[in-house]
């Protein structure tokens, strides 16, 4: 099967998957791309199916019916947000039938299972991207560029924390280590390091706490220190077990860019560049970041151009997860061979369009619900 061509201006989606994030984030931000639209719902939840249905016009499909969803011609595109277990499982017969797919981080729960999403791709020619919605976001996109331009000089380390408080009863708290806090949120930290130091890791350590009141089956709090080929050390720490929190640090030579907060959405990111204890303020507009990286897919889907964060860039962050998981089970640091990231974000890529009211969710909560 060949990629779907799009006839009309826009690019028609398909949701699959109707919790939080979808509802509260990427739905409401679609019409307001002016090149994408939404025609259908894939959901195992008849409440939801029906009400999303009616607030946007959409055809509903549960998951049972999703090879005839794929077979109807309603969509050319899917926005996948199921659980991290599931991500192969529908993007690859999406991909298979031509359907275009933004996919949403992390890509996968092993790096054989990015393989055959991004093998899928490459036999179908449809594309992929991985929803790294920051790689579109103005207060990320200077940062890059900052250090870059040697505004704190060589860049020599990294620290983030990255917190929050989530309930025992979510369903990212009950399915082992790749729904807890280190795919889930150690991605952001991981993701920021690897495009501000422009190179790869090479060597990964971990540690984890599980306290012996935690609900979780899985380390709820663990920090993680990555090595770099140029000898450049990253730290960060992720939990479901505390306050929120949402931070980063990169110190160089010359100088130190602090930016609090630094991974969310719904808010205007800031921070503080401090160059020979001078300390410049750094504040960005408040923008929606899901509308963004979702034009700027469309627009790589209407133009034939291949996306920035591609499965290339899921795999990297991918492989590194699976090093923290052997990491924690072990105990010994692991080795990872060299790898090279053919793309980086470009500055250009970024896009400003302005937030929006998120509606009433639909049998719907937060990870803290």
């Amino acid at each position: 099967m060949q990629a779907r061509r799009v006839s009309g201006r826009k690019v028609r989606y398909a949701v699959v998957g109707g919790g939080w994030i979808s509802q509260a984030a990427f739905m409401p931000g679609v019409d307001q791309t002016g090149n994408s639209e939404m025609t259908a719902i894939v959901t195992g939840d008849p409440a939801k199916a029906d009400a999303l249905a009616r607030t946007y016009g959409l055809t509903a499909f549960g998951y049972d019916r999703y090879p005839e969803a794929l077979a109807s011609g309603l969509f050319d595109a899917v926005y996948l947000a199921l659980p991290n277990g599931m991500h192969r499982d529908y993007a690859v017969p999406a991909l298979e039938a031509g359907c275009h797919v933004l996919l949403e981080k992390p890509m996968a729960v092993s790096v054989a299972e990015c393989e055959a999403i991004n093998a899928a791709a490459k036999a179908s020619g449809a594309k992929l991207m991985v929803a790294y919605r920051l790689h579109f976001e103005p207060g990320t996109l200077d940062a890059i560029a900052r250090i870059r331009a040697g505004e704190i000089g060589e860049p020599r380390m990294f620290t983030a924390t990255f917190g929050q408080a989530v309930a025992a009863g979510n369903h990212r708290a009950q399915q082992g280590y790749w729904a807890g806090p280190v795919p889930d949120m150690g991605t952001y930290p991981l993701n920021a390091v690897r495009n501000l130091f422009g190179e790869e890791p090479v060597e990964v350590s971990a540690l984890g706490s599980r306290r012996p009141d935690s609900p979780f089956a899985f380390d709820g709090t663990v920090a993680v220190t990555l090595r770099f080929p140029s000898g450049r050390l990253a730290q960060f720490t992720v939990s479901y077990e505390t306050d929120a929190v949402d931070a980063y640090r990169v110190t160089g030579t010359k100088g130190d860019l602090h930016l609090q907060p630094a991974f969310l959405f719904g808010m205007g990111l800031g921070g503080t560049l401090t160059r020979g204890g001078e300390k410049e303020r750094l504040a960005y507009p408040s923008v929606d970041q899901f509308g963004g990286q979702t034009r700027y897919f469309s627009d790589c889907i209407l133009h034939d151009r291949a996306p920035e964060p591609d499965g290339e860039e899921g795999l990297c962050d991918i492989r590194i997860l699976e090093a923290v998981e052997r990491a924690l089970a072990t105990g010994r640091t692991q080795t990872l061979a060299p790898m090279t990231r053919s793309r980086r974000p470009d500055p250009a890529q970024g896009m400003a369009l302005p937030e929006v009211e998120p509606p009433p969710m639909v049998n719907a909560a937060q990870p803290g619900g």
